[in-house]
């Protein structure tokens, strides 16, 4: 008798839902919502003690949207806004979406070149801005490079007579006017370009649709289980998918309420927020729960009304999740993992998953989305179990980067697959564990070494509170690794020869870190993203190696 073999299932999965895709616009949703859930409450700014109910906050985006048509602003038309987490930055979402003005998303930590960058290469007609926050000097910034922008014919400013002046613009419009633009919107215009934080070159401006961004963030927050009864504290930044799209459309399009802890993250603002205002949900990158649960009257605050939110930006530790289902009272809490070339959610975990699904795993794929994992050398797809580059392909992939063909075909290859650049790994159960960046693997003596696995047996050391595993130059083995760690409170100083009796036995011997760097914090991004370009610089000149050494 002859026994069959049969070939192990291929790294490839797609997400089925009853529910179909959302075919409105932005606009449109927002108006079906405002007009169902009208006397609901919509928005809070915790901070000024600001609200508005759904009715209130359609009337507010409705009469700058006007303002916006009354100043000249087409469809299609460029505007920027450059303001950390305020009302006013959701008003202005929601404002351009209604008349099709394509919202572009400037990062509140733009220098003055960085700025210039974003202006002229979107071609922004105006921009919205705080005059500043901090240390930013916004309004002197625009005024610098505004004669270097040729494009850039007004700058508006929250808090600042112009913003007035730009709505009352609108006063003299028909009644008519917000509805002939919208007879002109499809939801498969570009709406948002949001400039990626690349680590070489310029930063790329993904260009996302109102059906790009509209589903991701219905699907995200459906995926959770969020409806009409919850509010979403949001300390995360606008400016990024996280905030303007997981949260802020996730909210609107189920009739939640958007509750605005303040204008940066702030660990102690954030939970008195929750308290105050008894938040359902709550969004974070790991840090920002780990700084949440650090403090020194963590345990004096009342969670008890959350029960889910979204962790995503980067892995979280086993104990951070544990304390988070536990302590903060978030049993439904998930995983989601993206990026913002895709709107951003890929893969989330679900309500029902274990803690193991929800910290060794990136969940399994979203809702009529598809996902496949490839070797990066062939493009062809990797069984289960095997290593390679995350591809995912759907209503969520980029319409492109913003006037750059060829950077958009490098990075959508022509059967519509979007390449992540992540090392990724699909389980037998479709559940994916993300094993680094393609960029950030060290190439040992010829061999791959994914800083994930290193960093997260580290992790259990009892002293250590994160680690990040880095590659550095080696003229011997081309690479080495260098760990970057923080430590618990009164812990033991810690050296490499600590470090490695730790992992003797336990870690294969070129998995050990030749370096180790304490350290206070790690160079990340505002959305808590590690720098590890910077963090590799870093290391070569702390600890005097050549940059580009021969290998042997």
């Amino acid at each position: 008798m002859t026994t069959t073999t049969w070939p192990q299932l291929p790294s490839y999965s797609s997400g089925v839902s009853e529910l179909p895709l959302l075919g409105e616009t932005i606009g449109a949703n927002f108006s079906r919502i405002a007009a169902e859930h009208g006397e609901r409450e919509a928005l809070v700014e915790a901070a000024t003690g600001r609200r508005w109910s759904y009715r209130e906050l359609a009337d507010a985006v409705g009469e700058f949207a006007r303002g916006l048509l009354g100043s000249g602003i087409r469809k299609g038309d460029r505007v920027g806004i450059w303001a950390v987490n305020c009302a006013e930055w959701v008003i202005v979402q929601y404002a351009t979406a209604q008349i099709g003005a394509i919202l572009v998303n400037v990062n509140p930590a733009y220098r003055q070149h960085e700025l210039a960058y974003a202006l002229n290469q979107s071609g922004m007609r105006m921009i919205i801005a705080q005059v500043g926050f901090k240390n930013s000097a916004f309004r002197e910034l625009i005024d610098a490079v505004r004669p270097e922008c040729p494009a850039l014919a007004d700058a508006v400013y929250i808090d600042d007579p112009s913003w007035q002046r730009l709505i009352e613009s609108g006063r003299d419009l028909p009644d008519s006017a917000l509805a002939d633009r919208a007879a002109e919107l499809s939801a498969d215009d570009p709406i948002n370009i949001q400039y990626t934080s690349g680590t070489t070159g310029f930063p790329k401006g993904a260009t996302l649709s109102h059906h790009n961004i509209l589903n991701n963030g219905f699907f995200v927050t459906e995926t959770i289980r969020i409806t009409n009864q919850d509010r979403i504290c949001v300390p995360v930044p606008f400016y990024h998918c996280f905030g303007m799209v997981m949260c802020n459309l996730g909210a609107t399009s189920h009739g939640a309420a958007i509750v605005i802890p303040g204008p940066a993250f702030d660990p102690a603002r954030t939970l008195q927020t929750v308290q105050d205002e008894k938040c359902t949900a709550l969004y974070g990158v790991p840090t920002m729960f780990i700084a949440e649960q650090n403090l020194a009257d963590f345990a004096g605050y009342d969670l008890s009304s959350l029960r889910t939110g979204i962790m995503a930006g980067s892995p979280c530790p086993v104990e951070v999740m544990k304390r988070c289902m536990t302590e903060m009272h978030m049993e439904q809490v998930a995983i989601a993992y993206g990026m913002t070339e895709t709107s951003p959610v890929s893969m989330q975990t679900r309500p029902d998953d274990d803690v193991e699904r929800r910290t060794a795993t990136v969940g399994r794929v979203h809702p009529h989305l598809e996902v496949k994992i490839v070797d990066p050398a062939t493009g062809l797809t990797v069984p289960r179990g095997t290593p390679g580059e995350f591809c995912t392909r759907g209503y969520s992939v980029m319409l492109g980067y913003w006037e750059d063909p060829q950077k958009t075909a490098e990075a959508i290859d022509q059967a519509r697959w979007m390449h992540t650049g992540d090392l990724a790994e699909m389980r037998e159960d479709g559940y994916v564990t993300i094993v680094g960046r393609i960029k950030d693997m060290v190439i040992r003596g010829g061999e791959n070494l994914y800083p994930r696995e290193i960093e997260e047996f580290l992790y259990t050391h009892p002293d250590i509170a994160d680690v990040q595993v880095v590659g550095v130059p080696d003229p011997e083995h081309g690479e080495e690794l260098c760990a970057w760690i923080t430590l618990r409170a009164g812990a033991q100083p810690i050296d490499q020869a600590a470090i490695a009796a730790f992992c003797a036995g336990k870690l294969s011997k070129h998995k050990i870190p030749r370096y180790v760097l304490i350290v206070q914090e790690f160079p990340m991004t505002v959305t808590g993203k590690i720098r590890k370009m910077e963090m590799r610089a870093s290391s070569i000149e702390l600890l005097g190696l050549a940059p580009n050494p021969p290998v042997h």
